[in-house]
């Protein structure tokens, strides 16, 4: 039981939670908060059993299915890729592979069953489309993840949709400004899973799997990596205070990728370094965006 309860923990990428819960709970605890009877925010009017229920679901069961998925059926890739086995992904045994899908299955039905039961037929399209989108990403007769383009897009969603969720969940006005600052988070999705495949090129191939970068190529696939994050940042400055600030996030992103600007295929798991500060890009990031969230807070 230690050994399977080790292999799903690994599998579920517990660096990469906060990645899909923090969008989710910034996105209903603040929109709830500001559709309080009074100016500024007013975090009693926030449902948090809701909240919690769903920063739960978004932190852990929705990863386990997300990353458990791949790792069942990327399996024969895995095996060729010298950074699985760790933090930056499991290398589940094969007698893993029923238990962990059974176990994204179970731990997800009763979050989703609950959030079904408080949202509306909106929410529970964008629960349906999140979900839609972690399983069609890696399963059999789907897989997305080997459609150039289309694997990017739906890696995006994967981190986009919960704070859609969440905002749809909480009653939200989609203003120019919300749909400017979703966009910008969908184009620093859609660029980070470019870069991030940009290591696998050689691993990706020999397990016959095509993907963004495998297509087009490393050093293609870099330079739109960078060009998508700099639309990101300018795109934030068309955002409500304080978006504008945060511009600089997707910017220190494109400065992570810019050193791989002309990487040949055959050096494409040299980016593994540019992936292995990504991650501990993304805790910088979150405290900048966490600081700017709570100044406005404060100044509301």
């Amino acid at each position: 039981m230690t050994a399977t309860l080790r292999a799903l923990f690994w599998s579920s990428r517990p660096l990469s939670w906060i990645n899909t819960a923090f969008p989710f709970a910034a996105a209903y605890i603040l929109t709830a908060a500001s559709r309080g009877a009074g100016p500024g925010f007013d975090f009693s009017s926030v449902n948090w059993l809701v909240a919690v229920v769903g920063i739960l679901f978004f932190l852990v069961p929705y990863n386990l299915a997300m990353y458990g998925i791949n790792d069942v059926f990327d399996y024969e890739s895995d095996l060729r890729n010298p950074r699985k086995g760790g933090v930056e992904g499991a290398l589940l045994d094969r007698s893993m592979h029923r238990t962990t899908l059974w176990a994204a299955v179970v731990t997800c039905v009763p979050f989703v069953l609950f959030l079904v039961a408080v949202g509306s037929p909106l929410s529970w399209l964008v629960l349906a489309v999140s979900l839609f989108a972690v399983v069609a990403y890696s399963a059999k007769g789907l897989r997305f993840k080997e459609r150039p383009f289309v694997d990017s897009v739906t890696s995006s969603t994967h981190f986009v949709s919960p704070a859609v969720y969440g905002l749809v969940l909480a009653g939200a006005t989609f203003t120019p400004a919300l749909w400017a600052l979703l966009g910008a988070f969908f184009l620093w999705g859609a660029a980070s899973h470019a870069f991030g495949a940009v290591q696998d090129v050689i691993a990706d191939r020999e397990g016959g799997i095509a993907s963004i970068a495998t297509v087009i190529g490393a050093r293609t696939t870099v330079r739109l990596a960078v060009v998508a994050y700099l639309l990101a940042g300018i795109l934030l400055t068309f955002t409500d205070a304080p978006g504008p600030f945060a511009a600089v996030i997707p910017v220190a992103y494109a400065l992570n990728c810019a050193p791989w600007w002309n990487i040949t295929d055959a050096e494409a798991e040299g980016a593994n370094k540019g992936w292995k500060r990504f991650l501990w890009l993304n805790f910088v990031s979150g405290f900048v965006t966490t600081m700017l969230l709570i100044g406005w807070v404060a100044l509301a």
